[in-house]
Order: C-alpha cells, then sequence, then structure tokens
C-alpha cells in the first residue's frame, strides 16, 4: 500500500500540475514560435498579450453573470472565450498594421523588431492594469473539484487523497483539442501548407504565388488564438495578474527554444519539458521517500533540490544550456 501511497503523491503534487502547467505553457510556446517562423522575431509583447485576451474574457464574463448566464458546473469564462479571441485579434491587427508592418516594409533587422515588442509589451501592460487594475482577479465559478482528496481516500482507503480541480481537466482537454486542431490545420489544408512554405523560404513562396499578407494576418490570428486560450487556462487555474503573464514569458521562451523555434510540435512538447523540469525540481521528496525506504533511511530534510523561490531560474538556466550545447533545439527549429 506504501508504494500506490506514493504513486498517489507524486500525482497529486507533481504530475497533474505539471500536466495542467505544461499545457498552458505549450499553447503559450507555439503561438511565439509561429511569430518567429513566420515574422521573423522574437515577440517580447506575448505575455501581455496573454494578458489583454484573458482580462477581455473577464470583463465580459462579469457581464454575462450580471445578465444571469452561466454554464451551471462549468466556468462562465468558457461563453466569454470567443469575444475574448476577437479582441485580441483586432488588437494584434491594429499593432501590426500601425507599428510591425512599418519596420517589416523597412527590411529592419530583427533585433529593431524585438526592441518595438518590447514597446507594444508596456503599451498592452499599462492598458490591462488600466481597465482592470494591477491585483488579483479570481474569475473562476462553477465546480471546483472533479473528485476532492478526502473523496478518493474514502473510495480507496488509501492514506493519501487524490484531488482533481475542474480547471486541471478543463485545460488539459482544451489544449489536446486546441494543438490537434492547430497541427491539423498546419499539416493537412492547403492554407497551413502555404503558411509552413512561407516559413521555410520566404522569396521561393512567393515565386509560388503565395500572398504574403494574407499568411501575416492569418498568423496574427492564430497567434491571438493561442495567446487568449493560454491566458485564460492560466487564468482559471490560478487567477488573472498581470504582472504572472509577463513573469511566464521566460518559461514560454524557454519551452519554444528547448523544442526548436520555428517547429510548433516541438514547442508543445518543450512546454512540458520546462514544466515537469521545474515543478519536480522545486518539489519536496520528504514524504514520497518515507513511503518507500525503510524507517532507519527515512529523510529529515525536505529533500527539496531548488526553492520554490528560484522556480524561473531553472527555465533561464536551461535556455541557457540548451541554446550553448543545442541551439537549434531538441527538435531542430531555427538556430538563433
Amino acid at each position: 500500500m506504501d508504494i500506490i501511497n506514493s504513486i498517489v503523491l507524486l500525482c497529486n503534487f507533481l504530475v497533474i500540475p505539471a500536466l495542467t502547467y505544461g499545457s498552458q505553457l505549450a499553447l503559450g510556446a507555439i503561438g511565439v514560435t509561429l511569430i518567429y517562423g513566420v515574422l521573423r522575431f522574437a515577440n517580447f509583447a506575448y505575455g501581455d498579450l496573454m494578458a489583454f485576451g484573458t482580462m477581455t474574457v473577464i470583463l465580459v464574463t462579469w457581464y454575462l453573470k450580471s445578465l444571469g448566464i452561466n454554464l451551471g458546473v462549468l466556468p462562465t469564462a468558457l461563453i466569454a472565450l470567443p469575444f475574448g479571441i476577437i479582441a485580441t485579434i483586432l488588437i494584434s491587427l491594429l499593432f501590426d498594421k500601425t507599428v510591425f508592418k512599418y519596420y517589416r516594409d523597412k527590411k529592419s533587422d530583427p533585433v529593431i523588431l524585438i526592441v518595438v515588442s518590447l514597446g507594444v509589451m508596456f503599451i498592452l501592460n499599462a492598458l490591462v492594469r488600466i481597465i482592470i487594475g494591477p491585483g488579483d482577479v479570481v474569475f473562476m465559478d462553477g465546480a471546483r473539484f472533479i473528485m476532492k482528496a478526502r473523496e478518493f481516500k474514502d473510495l480507496t482507503g488509501l492514506d493519501e487523497g487524490l484531488a482533481l480541480k475542474s480547471t486541471q481537466l478543463i485545460t488539459f482537454i482544451t489544449t489536446i483539442i486546441t494543438a490537434s486542431l492547430l497541427f491539423y490545420f498546419l499539416n493537412k489544408t492547403k492554407t497551413g501548407k502555404s503558411m509552413r512554405a512561407y516559413s521555410n523560404n520566404e522569396d521561393l513562396a512567393l515565386l509560388s504565388g503565395i500572398d504574403p499578407n494574407k499568411i501575416i494576418i492569418l498568423t496574427w490570428v492564430l497567434v491571438s488564438i493561442l495567446a487568449t486560450v493560454a491566458g485564460t487556462l492560466y487564468g482559471l487555474d490560478k487567477s488573472f495578474k498581470p504582472l504572472a503573464y509577463w513573469n511566464n514569458l521566460l518559461p514560454i521562451f524557454a519551452a519554444t527554444i528547448v523544442g526548436g523555434i520555428g517547429n510548433p510540435l516541438g514547442a508543445f512538447y518543450g512546454g512540458f519539458v520546462i514544466a515537469f523540469t521545474e515543478i519536480g525540481l522545486t518539489y519536496a521528496y520528504k514524504k514520497f521517500l518515507v513511503y518507500l525506504l525503510p524507517e532507519n533511511l527515512e529523510p529529515s530534510s525536505l529533500i527539496q533540490y531548488i526553492s520554490t523561490d528560484y522556480k524561473f531560474a531553472i527555465s533561464f538556466a536551461i535556455l541557457v544550456v540548451v541554446l550553448i550545447y543545442r541551439p537549434n533545439g531538441i527538435f531542430k527549429g531555427k538556430v538563433i
């Protein structure tokens, strides 16, 4: 029974949280890699684009709830999600037309576009803070748990309980569906193949008659969808705070580079690599080892490799190591 208890413990505090966090990072990383693959620059405004989309979802959620509209056991934010996606698409296209297009037409160096994206980042960050404020916003409603730890204990007779939040299951299922639809679009449809062709060889794609303006617009549409979905899932699972989305930019970029920047499938897997590494290294294994080891060998300390205070340092370290030893990532994306 001790072995089963140890497995349940690990699933409760490591596996399920890592799958949830990894799903959120995976969607974010795919968005970053699409921008780099098609538009040829690292968009540092992506975290705040996620925050903007989530903010819109929250505002629409509040309005729907004021009208008495909800989804019962499911979060009302799921109804508001399409409105957040539309708002994010519009503001992305606005910034592209008024800011990025100017530098793209001038054939500016990618470093210039990175600096420009930092300016867009500050604008979006200020806009979100002005509209909704800098504090925590909890907008999750409906059923909080699918299974509570005590219910699991009563059902199985184990000492350890397994809790599964509804947001965790929604996050994982939504990520799988969203990623599957995106990969099908990119690999099986004519438009998706045109995007890939434009990303691989812009000059050859233009000679083939591919319209670059349509590809660019479509890229921003896909990126906006991914940013809003990822941001909303993160906000539902934890809470909404503008600064948190800016902080998540580091693990998202790390996931993108680990998977191979410019490679959407690699970015997807990279999100889970970063999540499992972060949570795995910051988890305290004392209780887990108590179940497995004889009493005389039980650890007296937490057996925690790295403090949770240095969680983001793990992403930074992974990013640096990958850039030095395998700059094109695990799945061989573009070399930076």
